[in-house]
């Protein structure tokens, strides 16, 4: 799992790429942690999947908890451009209905 970030306009923006399983989770969660604690001055924070190319259980857990780091700050926590596999392990989880897709 590879993980980059950037900011613009107070929105910070993960860009995930790789599998989200048991393997990549544990350091997945420092990076993002690491990086959302650096910027939580942001207003809001968007997770893009995009190049996201497996996802399993372990990624609703990675982005129930980091939606849960976020809140802490008052950041709001969006999901991005999720492939069709993951956008439907989303749905069927009811992700959706607290982390909203744009």
């Amino acid at each position: 799992m590879q993980i980059r970030f950037d900011v613009r306009s107070s929105i910070l923006t993960l860009y995930l790429s790789g599998e989200m399983d048991h393997l990549s989770a544990p350091e997945a969660r420092r990076q993002c942690d690491r990086i959302i604690d650096e910027n939580a001055f942001c207003e809001r924070a968007i997770l893009d999947l995009t190049d996201v190319k497996f996802m399993d259980s372990t990624g609703i857990g990675f982005l129930i908890g980091r939606y849960k780091k976020l809140s802490r700050f008052s950041i709001p926590l969006f999901v991005a451009n999720p492939s069709p596999a993951a956008d439907k392990v989303l749905d069927l989880s009811g992700v959706y209905t607290i982390i909203p897709k744009l």
